[in-house]
């Protein structure tokens, strides 16, 4: 067909081109194009993407809109199961979204917007890292040959830093731009947008520009009234209804409210007459134009009623060359989906007809017509049960060629959760098609993508708990088979289980891993000093998780049982027996560094019963034994239990994560806002200087580091004069002697001198944070003696610093041409390290009182008044020390309430670290709370501030706080007020009930009873959903993406830990268990479980037994709450309920319960008594982690009942007056049995070529698509039947025009 040019002409020469050489629309997401256009549908049918990256270059290709029944063809990776969820999840259909997307400018194109900013972020990151680490290259190597080298990547260094900067800035703005909601302006049309999105101005002037200056005239229903008028008109162009058909499809965009008042009678006969156009574009527009008038179940109906399944079902049997219309007719049915009912309109037939597309394996839709049968199947699982929807997925789970297998599974995994949906899956392994590309190695050997997919199936599989019951079937057979295929020396396939074990159990290698791996030593130079560094840093991570307030860990507690099920079937001989048999030396070493780990975390989580008799490796250790009696040489055995002992040692090292030191609480001690000038603490090294060092000696290194010898700073050894000061300047004599006796200190300091211009020009490069690492530690060195005081006191540092300053302040007077402090230098140089080694100062008396008498604390004042320094204020507020109570902290209090809200938030945040350690770096001061009271007092004002984002930040960090019972005592004597903040005070609140004096205040502002009849009523079940949801996003990680400076980076993303409880808090009191017995909650509690733990039909019920398992599991974790606990006997209903609940999910929240209730003392004697053992640590003290006296009690589940038979109606040839139809229709039916079909094929063929017009006929036609509808066919079988009828017999069916049809 040629190219048309008129009014359907291609809005855009790129769209013109895109369906001139027939490529696919929904490629890259719904709606590529706003409207549908006329093309020559070739076999030229490329990637839209290689067309996109050719195209006008101000073209715009932004989606219009995103409409119902949208699909993109790239299926991407879906991580929504969850472990116990019982509601239906949801599809990640990529860019398909319920319902009519925004706009340009709207919510949804805004986040587009921040992820292709995050993209150019991460891009510039890289090549800034890839740019230090050159440098870093290049510095090591001799600075004149490296000269011209260094220049060129310091550049690009510089060029990437201003990116950086400008990226951020824009994803700020975007973010803050999706984050403010304004109120479109008034004008005539804005009645007909209230139904409507809010929408901000910028997209109000958008759409008034894009509707014409004839429709800004006139109304939409006139506009509707004259489109429907021109299409009356017959015999035109194609292009001139798709025209049309577009202006229609934007008119339902722009006026969403409009299909809910149209008169089907008439728009209904326009949308017949364009599906039953000989044009493939107009059908689809037609198509297209329905899918945009549908507004609920009625109107579903109505359109039915235009004989739309029929014409959905012939436009989908049709070849490639329809491709268009083909699509438009199944995004047609996935807008059925979006509509609430909509799926009980889907006839049989239709889905019938989409599952053939999805068996067809060269059909380009094969994906689209999987992903809408999934969907279909959570819908209503009958109804694709019926259709033989089941059998599809199935095999696309096994073929792994499918991407989005993990959703694949995930509608399976939701059909194993409750009885009445499991019984639909006739033989109950469908999942194990998953685990057969590791488990057959013929099959896998040499599809390395098919097992990539594969093992991300497996791990979704693993982290649900209808995932795990099914993996557990026939005593773990499934498990079993992965572990064993270990043996097959298919070194991809071994790779990939290992990373499977590594990701399911949650196991996060270490940092020297890669060297590891790479065959180096463990004892490299400067990797023992980094080991004992991380060691500490855990350990004294560890003292915070040691609190009573420490968050249960669901996740640790479900990797648990995971750990427990995969050394009961074989895990630690399977990876004894690789590393045995493995001739690969880094797939050795990822094993044994797996081992080790495994090891660790059994020591660490599992009852030291059952993980005793792993850790001794007796079958290893056995044979070791019998090759020391034999006198072999070869001491492979020995061998073996060396590396392992050796990596286990270093492991151990380089957590510390031990039964006596237990893993720390995501989050606990998140660091703050990430230092805009880094300085690291140098690595302890064994050659440290002696303070008390000889003259000679002394004199010896003064001239090593080459200071004496040339004024170059590049020649000075740097590393050397770091020793020197952190050792012999610390004596006051040796300081003395550095300068008075030589000009060591003089040049030292000279090249810190600001109008020196040395260390100020310096370019801002990760090596060269040196130098500023090196003046830190020389200000403190100078101030722990009197002689050092005294030089620093009279040198020209802070004296020039101090005028530098003052070019800053508009009121000096003092002018510069190009100040020091400017934006460029403090971007692209060290200028701002001077506001470190400032705050070096200010972390001692004497160097505020030299700060004060050079007047620099007021030019800090003069800083945060300024307009426009915003990079200078965060600089200047990160880099001071506000420990010493000075006018550092006025300064501080300044800009929590006097600046810009982005700094009122940065400086909220970085008071969380005055308000959360200062006690600990004060244990004697700890009891009164004396340290951190000053900033709980600035925290506790910043929830009065004006904006919520601001209050926000500060009711996060006083939780932490609250962490501890004397610093939450000190916050509820500040007696804050958050009733004005509503949900987002409500955590602070509960942390509030868990002291006595936080209960009487609460108790006093009739918070309590409030709260408890809330949580009674409803919040109980509501927190069901929100557990489920943390824990589905706590075991599906997604990457880490880039946050910009204005985002929560206060509260780690703790996803999978428990979320504060109403009951819990209630019951760390006494008075809050004589209110929880006086109310008889409890007793209610106990009574929904007891009566319905075995619920298997009402989701309702299912979801209120799982609020009370949760609300008694929250109250027995408490000590105070273990005499609910005796006198109910709930916990033996609630072992009842993990071990025999018919509903997956059910027993998974048992199970974490029992978890919760062993955390306590007396709940776990409880357990005891009920055989359940609990994990503790060396001193006796539970670590909250319980297990099944056998694993078969809890995982096993007996399959009840199976799929009913389908009851298959038949066509009898002998119901027939006619014996050419009956044998028609008999032939027809034989057309479903392979091996009948090619016979059954040239009989149709014959009785097509002798009486064609028997396939004229309108009865015989429907009585084909009723056995169509009733039986499975392929999709060629099905298109050859359709093709036997004539081509006009549809528009006779659809205009009811049967006369003289009848043969």
């Amino acid at each position: 067909m040629s190219q048309f040019k008129g009014p359907g002409a291609s809005v855009t020469p790129m769209q013109n081109t895109i369906f001139k050489h027939g490529r696919s629309l929904s490629h890259h997401g719904p709606e590529v194009t706003n409207d549908i256009k006329i093309g020559n549908h070739g076999q030229d049918a490329r990637s839209l993407a290689n067309t996109l990256s050719f195209g006008p270059r101000n073209a715009s290709l932004a989606p219009s809109g995103q409409a119902p029944g949208s699909f993109s063809s790239e299926i991407k990776a879906v991580n929504f199961a969850r472990v116990g969820i019982p509601g239906t999840p949801k599809l990640d259909l990529g860019n398909y979204a319920n319902g009519e997307s925004y706009s340009k400018h709207g919510l949804f194109s805004s986040e587009q917007r921040q992820n292709q900013l995050r993209d150019k972020i991460n891009k510039e990151t890289k090549i800034k890292v890839g740019s230090e680490n050159l440098l870093e290259a290049l510095i090591a190597k001799n600075a004149k040959q490296t000269k011209d080298q260094r220049q060129r990547v310091e550049s690009e260094l510089s060029l990437s830093n201003r990116k950086l900067t400008e990226l951020n800035g824009l994803l700020d703005d975007e973010i803050e731009k999706s984050r403010r909601p304004t109120t479109p302006s008034r004008d005539r049309l804005s009645g007909l947008f209230q139904s409507s999105p809010i929408k901000s101005p910028e997209r109000e002037e958008g759409l008034q520009q894009a509707t014409g200056t004839e429709q800004e005239a006139e109304s939409p229903s006139f506009v509707l009234d004259d489109i429907l008028q021109t299409l009356e008109l017959e015999g035109m162009q194609p292009d001139y209804y798709v025209e049309r058909a577009n202006r229609l499809v934007e008119l339902f965009k722009r006026h969403p409210t409009l299909k809910y008042d149209l008169a089907w009678s008439i728009f209904g006969l326009r949308v017949q007459t364009m599906l039953l156009s000989d044009s493939r574009e107009v059908v689809a527009a037609g198509y297209r134009v329905s899918r945009h008038a549908i507004a609920d179940q009625r109107s579903l109906q109505t359109i039915r009623n235009l004989n739309t399944d029929d014409l959905v079902i012939l436009s989908l049997l049709k070849d490639s060359k329809a491709s268009i219309e083909r699509e438009q007719a199944l995004k047609f049915v996935r807008a059925f989906l979006d509509v609430k009912g909509g799926v009980e309109e889907l006839s049989n037939a239709v889905i019938r007809t989409i599952v053939s597309v999805a068996e067809h394996h060269e059909d380009r839709l094969r994906n689209m017509g999987l992903l809408t049968i999934a969907e279909i199947l959570l819908q209503n699982s009958s109804k694709a049960v019926q259709a033989g929807g089941i059998a599809p997925l199935a095999d696309a789970l096994v073929e792994g060629s499918y991407h989005g297998s993990e959703g694949l599974a995930s509608v399976f995994l939701q059909l194993e959760d409750k009885p009445q949906s499991r019984a639909h899956l006739a033989s109950g392994y469908e999942l194990d098609g998953a685990f057969t590309p590791f488990t057959d190695p013929a099959i896998g050997r040499g599809h390395e993508e098919r097992l990539k997919s594969n093992a991300r199936l497996i791990s979704a599989i693993f982290k649900t708990w209808p995932g795990l019951f099914a993996a557990a079937r026939r005593d773990f057979m499934a498990i079993r088979s992965l572990l064993k295929s270990l043996q097959y020396p298919v070194p991809i396939a071994r790779d990939l289980i290992l990373d499977l074990l590594f990701d399911i159990l949650h196991i996060t290698p270490p940092s020297w891993t890669s060297s590891y791996l790479a065959g180096r030593r463990l004892t490299t130079y400067g990797r023992v000093a980094n080991l004992k560094a991380d060691s500490t840093e855990l350990h004294f991570k560890a003292e915070v998780v040691g609190e009573e307030n420490a968050s249960f860990n669901l996740v640790e507690h479900f990797t648990t049982l995971l750990l427990a099920v995969l050394m009961y079937c074989g895990l630690v001989q399977a990876l004894t027996d690789l590393v045995e048999t493995c001739d690969d030396a880094s797939l050795r070493r990822k094993t044994t560094l797996l081992l080790g780990e495994v090891l660790k975390l059994a020591d660490h989580s599992l009852p030291q019963s059952t993980s005793a008799s792993w850790q001794a490796l007796p079958e290893l250790f056995a044979e070791a034994t019998e090759a020391m009696e034999a006198d072999d040489d070869d001491g492979l055995a020995s061998g073996m239990i060396y590396q392992i002992d050796r990596v286990a040692r270093t492991i151990h090292r380089s957590s510390g994560k031990s039964k006596s030191h237990p893993a720390p609480v995501a989050g606990a001690m998140a660091d703050s806002q990430p230092d805009p000038i880094s300085v690291r603490p140098t690595d302890i090294s064994n050659s440290r200087m002696s303070v008390d060092m000889d003259d000679l000696r002394f004199r010896s290194i003064l001239l090593e580091t080459q200071v004496l010898t040339t004024t170059n700073y590049l020649k000075w050894r740097w590393d050397l004069i770091n020793d020197i000061i952190d050792g012999p300047l610390t004596n006051p004599r040796r300081l003395e002697e550095s300068i008075k006796a030589s000009k060591f200190m003089k040049r030292l300091i000279g090249f810190y001198r600001p109008f020196k211009y040395r260390f100020c020009e310096v370019r801002n490069t990760k090596p060269n944070q040196r130098y500023v690492r090196t003046g830190c530690a020389l200000m403190k060195a100078l101030l722990q003696t009197s002689e050092g005081i005294t030089y620093l006191t009279e040198s020209k540092l802070l004296r020039q610093l101090a005028e530098c300053l003052a070019q800053l302040d508009r009121q000096s007077g003092l002018v510069a041409m190009k100040p020091l402090f400017s934006i460029e230098r403090m971007a692209d140089t060290l200028t701002g390290g001077y506001f470190t080694m400032l705050g070096s100062l200010s972390s001692d008396p004497k160097g505020l009182n030299m700060l004060e008498r050079w007047r620099i604390v007021n030019m800090f004042y003069h800083i945060l008044d300024s307009d426009g320094r915003e990079d200078l204020i965060r600089v200047l507020l990160h880099n001071m020390d506000f420990s010493l109570d000075s006018h550092l902290r006025v300064m501080l209090s300044k800009a929590l309430t006097a600046c810009r809200k982005n700094i009122r938030i940065f400086a909220t945040r970085l008071v969380r670290k005055y308000a959360t350690t200062a006690a600990r770096e004060n244990p004697i001061q700890t009891q009164n709370t004396e340290s951190p009271a000053w900033a709980i007092r600035l925290l506790v004002t910043q929830l009065y501030d004006p904006e919520v984002q601001v209050s926000e930040v500060a009711v996060q960090i006083l939780e932490e706080v609250c962490n501890r019972t004397t610093q939450l005592e000190y916050v509820v004597r500040c007696r804050p007020a958050l009733d004005h903040l509503g949900a987002i005070g409500a955590p602070l609140l509960l942390r509030f009930l868990s002291t006595s004096l936080g209960y009487r205040y609460l108790d006093g502002l009739d918070y309590i009873t409030q709260e408890m009849d809330d949580w009674f009523l409803g919040r109980n079940d509501s927190y069901v959903t929100l557990v489920e949801a943390s824990l589905s996003k706590a075991l599906f990680t997604l990457p880490e993406r880039p946050k910009s400076s204005s985002e929560d980076s206060i509260k780690s993303q703790d996803y999978g830990t428990v979320p504060p409880h109403f009951y819990r808090e209630l019951s760390r009191t006494i008075e809050g268990c004589r209110l929880l017995r006086d109310s008889g909650h409890f007793e209610a509690f106990v009574a929904t479980i007891r009566d319905s733990w075995d619920e298997q039909v009402d989701a309702e019920a299912i979801l209120k037994v799982k609020g009370c398992l949760w609300a008694v599991g929250n109250v027995g974790a408490m000590e105070l709450g273990a005499p609910f606990l005796e006198e109910s006997d709930v916990v033996s209903w609630i072992v009842k309920t993990a071990t025999s609940s018919q509903v997956m999910t059910m027993r998974g929240t048992a199970f974490f319960v029992l978890g919760l209730i062993s955390r306590s003392i007396h709940g776990m004697e409880i357990l005891a008594e009920h055989g359940w053992i609990g994990a503790t640590d060396h001193l006796g003290g539970s670590l909250g982690y319980c297990l099944p006296p056998n694993l078969e009690v809890l995982l096993y589940m007996e399959r009840q009942g199976s799929r009913p038979l389908l009851e298959r109606k038949h066509v009898k040839p002998a119901d027939e007056d006619d014996p050419i139809h009956a044998r028609i229709l008999a032939v027809v039916t034989d057309l479903g049995n392979t091996v009948l079909t090619k016979k059954a094929a040239g009989d149709l063929y014959n009785i097509k070529v002798k009486s064609p017009e028997y396939f004229n006929s309108v009865a015989l036609f429907r009585k084909v698509m009723l056995i169509l509808e009733k039986h499975s066919f392929r999709l060629q079988v099905r298109r050859f039947v359709v093709d036997l009828f004539d081509k006009g017999l549809m528009r006779r069916i659809v205009l009811e025009d049967e006369s003289g049809n009848e043969c």
